[in-house]
């Protein structure tokens, strides 16, 4: 099978990549990063997913099926340098992700994709204190009310669930994945852990869930072998509190009182984080992945033991390089 990765530069998209040549499927790629050591025989081809180069690779490559890992959380990676432009970050933000889904959908369309697979966040579920432990696909994306910069990718991820009634000559599955975390150190989660000091939110001990970046891979090159189409919620081991995450990891956890959290953010060592982030650091946001084993037979290779040394031994490695 002919199989189009977007945002194929990316950690997940690499593994992803690897993944599916070694099942013998034949994989292009498309983002607007270049991938210097890319493996013998895969083409990245460099372009902007709105735009019409990128309209160009489907049409002139005709894959069979497209996997979308193209999306972005702008504002989570430069709050921390433009705290002052939050608007114009946000609107760049929710043209990549929505803009960007919607265009690669109408191009699938156009072109006879025959399988389409968006790869979205379990944290569209939203976090909140009368929202239930576990997360079911039947439950719509809510994460407005609790973290308005996640809006843009509860849209994407509701256009992308339109394809299946809109398109239905294609196979369109949304997979609501867990954090991802691993060697690579890269992702939401590990961007809150990287720094080594936690700011914690006192008297609350959420649970966290994610799984390794090679499990996802794995995830989401058999979502397209199986040729899945529905919501799709994919998790790994069971979640953990935050606070067994930091004494797994050795990472240094500070209770702050909430009125003061906002003001440590940034500061003192703390990572920067957008200050709607605080109901995700008192309750879980826990998804429920039975119907997606069920379908297709899934089951994560690293527990939550493995999962946390490969992100701590990356962490041990580098500081041995310094």
């Amino acid at each position: 099978m002919k199989i189009l990765i977007t945002g194929i530069s990316g950690a997940i998209g690499q593994l992803l990549c690897h993944q599916l040549l070694t099942q013998g499927h034949e994989v292009i790629g498309l983002d607007r990063r270049e991938w210097t050591d890319a493996p013998p025989g895969v083409r990245v081809f460099l372009a902007d997913i709105r735009k019409r180069p990128a309209e160009d690779v489907l049409r002139t490559q005709r894959p069979q099926a497209l996997i979308h890992l193209a999306t972005t959380a702008l504002y989570e990676e430069r709050a921390k340098y433009l705290p002052r432009r939050r608007e114009r970050i946000l609107d760049e933000q929710c043209r990549i992700n929505l803009g960007g889904t919607r265009t690669l959908l109408e191009y699938c369309a156009e072109y006879g994709v025959e399988r389409f697979v968006f790869v979205g966040r379990h944290t569209v579920y939203g976090a909140s204190h009368d929202s239930p432990l576990y997360h079911t696909e039947d439950e719509p994306p809510l994460a407005v009310a609790s973290f308005p910069e996640l809006a843009d990718l509860c849209a994407a991820d509701l256009f992308a669930a339109s394809a299946l009634w809109r398109w239905p000559q294609m196979s369109t599955a949304i997979l609501r994945v867990v954090y991802p975390l691993g060697p690579s150190r890269r992702g939401t989660m590990a961007s809150f852990l990287r720094s080594g000091r936690v700011p914690t939110v006192l008297g609350y001990d959420p649970l966290f869930q994610f799984m390794h970046e090679e499990d996802v891979a794995r995830a989401i090159s058999t979502a397209v072998e199986a040729g899945l189409r529905g919501l799709f919620n994919v998790a790994g081991p069971a979640p953990l509190p935050l606070s067994l995450i930091c004494k797994e990891l050795k990472i240094l956890a500070l209770p702050i009182p909430e009125p003061l959290y906002p003001h440590v953010l940034g500061r003192f060592g703390f990572p920067r984080l957008p200050d709607t982030d605080l109901a995700h650091l008192k309750y879980p946001v826990v998804v429920d992945d039975s119907l997606f084993r069920a379908s297709t037979g899934f089951a994560p290779r690293f527990d939550e033991g493995q999962t946390l040394q490969a992100f701590v031994g990356t962490r041990n490695e580098e500081r041995g390089t310094r």
